[in-house]
């Protein structure tokens, strides 16, 4: 199994945005980054980890490691109940970044995913880094709009 790390972040809600993943393979660690303008956290959380779904294509059996409850809650709880309303909240109120959380479920269908949390800004070595990873990607948007 290959174990991921993800993270997003946000230079103010809604703000500048950074996702960021970490592959941590058996021979060798790789990552990937990126951002959006006019965005919110969980939009970069969410990102994070479809941009590693995306990105592991060809693997099977993946653990995905978030610090974030959002993204864990509602991939592995909440989106069953959201799919039976007609993507409708328990308040029925429309689900915020549908089109995010269908194309996360699409992705989570093809494959066997463990959806793992953790705790942010803790002990876990991966953890941290992409969560620095994340904010160095929207930073970098920040200062190249002043540019």
């Amino acid at each position: 199994m290959i174990s991921v790390y993800t993270d997003g972040s946000c230079l103010g809600n809604p703000g500048n945005g950074g996702w960021a993943f970490i592959v941590v393979g058996k021979k060798n660690i790789s990552f990937r980054t990126g951002f959006e303008k006019n965005t919110t956290n969980n939009r970069m959380e969410l990102l994070a980890a479809i941009k590693a779904l995306e990105y592991l294509e060809q693997f099977e059996n993946i653990t995905i490691n978030t610090d974030s409850n959002y993204v864990k809650q509602g991939i592995t709880t909440w989106i069953f109940n959201w799919k039976k309303n007609n993507w409708k909240t328990s308040s029925k109120q429309a689900v915020k970044n549908r089109e995010l959380w269908e194309r996360l479920d699409e992705l989570n269908q093809k494959k066997n995913i463990n959806w793992s949390w953790v705790k942010a800004h803790n002990i876990d070595e991966f953890n941290n880094q992409v969560d620095v990873l994340a904010r160095k990607a929207a930073d970098t948007l920040t200062e190249s709009s002043f540019n």
